[in-house]
């Protein structure tokens, strides 16, 4: 098995095809590095913890939550900040602001322990957040600096 990093976001997936993508990439480790294990929306209340927590393990996926890796809610306020500037939505933002790519990288990564995360990638490791695409969540982030190959699942 080639050593790579996978990510993958929570909108445009329903359970099933979020569990299917997650099987057909032979990921069988889920890191949460989300802050609040929830999503708003009835379409996405199986993505909340408990729930999704439930069908990763009958799916036979493992999970994990690192929220250690996850931004703070004032570092989440620069971006919101940014996106209402933009006139985007959370739901619809396709890149991270400067800003707070500049703090993340300084107030999380620079101190974050990414021994755990490395450690799990032979296993078949999946980094997990809400965002849809990787380029507009801290996970891409991540992903980057752990300098293997990175593979970002996204809906069909």
């Amino acid at each position: 098995m080639t050593l790579r990093v996978v990510t993958i976001g929570v909108y445009g997936f329903g359970e099933e095809s979020f569990l299917r993508r997650l099987l057909g990439a032979d990921i069988r480790l889920l890191l949460d590095v989300r802050q609040r294990r929830g999503v708003r929306g009835p379409e996405y209340a199986w993505a909340n913890s408990l729930r999704l927590q439930a069908a990763l393990a009958r799916a036979g996926i493992a999970y994990e939550h690192h929220p250690e890796l996850a931004p703070t809610t004032e570092l989440r306020q620069v971006q919101y900040a940014e996106d209402d500037r933009l006139g985007v939505g959370k739901r619809s933002r396709r890149v991270l602001a400067a800003e707070y790519v500049r703090r993340y990288e300084a107030e999380i990564l620079g101190s974050a322990d990414l021994a755990p995360v490395r450690s799990a990638l032979p296993r078949g490791a999946a980094l997990f957040c809400v965002e849809r695409d990787p380029e507009a969540c801290h996970r891409s982030l991540i992903a980057e600096l752990l300098g293997v190959p990175i593979e970002h699942l996204l809906p069909s």
